[in-house]
């Protein structure tokens, strides 16, 4: 795995946000720690799209609340728009915090229960002193027009009285009401229908591209980052294994894990015992408490050798983009 995430994606365009060797961890007791996330870095520009998948345990949403600074990582640099988050006093950050919003993996406990849907909407532009009642109402009832709802319908229920589909639109609608730069989706439909997926899903794509937004999007399921996402960053164990355009990864993905990931996404054309199909994963993710030494992910890894146990490989560019931490490639 990467010994180091420093600035994945360089260009002469500067990023929206640049997240530098980040690393996120945990006390537990007197003498152990939590490795949550291990040295993550990457840029993200404007109107992209960033997935990150991985399987649970994998440190992506942790990763993604240490981006909105929800806890402080403990080290590293996350600069938005050319701002250090980690220098800003506690009043600075609260105002940059209203570039960038986050989707709660789970809408309807993210939602107050005892507020309706008129005033869950509205309630961050109030906190920013948004008082003049008739514009609010008026962007509250379009925003929920936006999201596919209708506003009359919607107005004065409770969370309780919603589908989880509608609360996700109303968490959405909220994130949008002071238009952000930055969008951060934690895993917004892992607990929904498939057929509300869908429908969530282009609703994302379709938000993103009418407000210009940067998007960061966190899930553990391949085919729907894949799909949703202009670049995929795969992480193991809280290392980034490897970081790929989306078109096309089929063919291109490079890291063994990786290659498992995308083995995983059912396939209505291959055929049992396919030969051409990476083995499948053994065993279980190890303990963050006591990640393996050199490659973390050796110990499940069908082409482990000494070398990944004795030596972390370090993150490289391989193609235009693409950037894996691997021995073996």
């Amino acid at each position: 795995m990467a010994d180091s995430g420093v600035a994945l994606i360089r260009t002469d365009t500067g990023p929206v946000l640049s997240v530098e060797d980040l690393v996120v961890e945990f006390p537990v007791g007197r003498h152990r720690t939590v490795h949550a996330v291990s040295g993550v870095g990457f840029d993200l520009f404007a109107g992209e799209t960033l997935g990150i998948v991985g399987e649970s345990g994998c440190g992506k949403s942790t990763a993604g609340r240490a981006v909105m600074q929800l806890p402080r990582p403990t080290s590293g640099r996350v600069t938005l728009n050319g701002t250090d988050l980690a220098e800003l006093s506690p009043s600075a950050l609260r105002k940059m915090r209203a570039q960038m919003t986050m989707i709660m993996q789970d809408p309807i406990s993210s939602l107050n229960p005892r507020r309706r849907v008129k005033h869950l909407v509205t309630e961050g532009a109030r906190i920013w002193r948004v008082h003049d009642e008739k514009r609010l109402d008026e962007r509250a009832r379009a925003m929920l027009t936006a999201v596919g709802l209708d506003p009359d319908a919607v107005w004065n229920r409770l969370p309780a009285e919603l589908s989880g589909g509608q609360c996700q639109r109303v968490c959405i609608a909220r994130a949008m009401m002071l238009e952000p730069q930055l969008l951060i989706c934690d895993e917004p439909v892992s607990s929904l229908d498939v057929s509300v997926q869908a429908q969530i899903l282009n609703l994302l794509e379709e938000t993103k591209n009418k407000f210009a937004l940067s998007m960061i999007f966190i899930a553990h399921n391949m085919a729907v980052v894949k799909n949703i996402s202009d670049r995929v960053m795969v992480m193991y164990l809280g290392k980034v294994c490897e970081s790929v355009p989306s078109a096309d990864m089929e063919s291109t993905v490079r890291h063994p894990y990786s290659q498992l990931l995308l083995a995983s996404i059912p396939d209505p054309e291959r055929k049992r015992g396919d030969t051409g199909q990476p083995p499948d994963i053994e065993g279980d993710l190890p303990s963050p408490l006591a990640p393996p030494s050199g490659c973390r992910f050796r110990t499940r890894c069908p082409l482990a050798d000494e070398r990944c146990v004795q030596e972390e490989p370090p993150i490289r560019e391989i193609a235009e983009n693409h950037y894996v931490a691997c021995h073996r490639v």
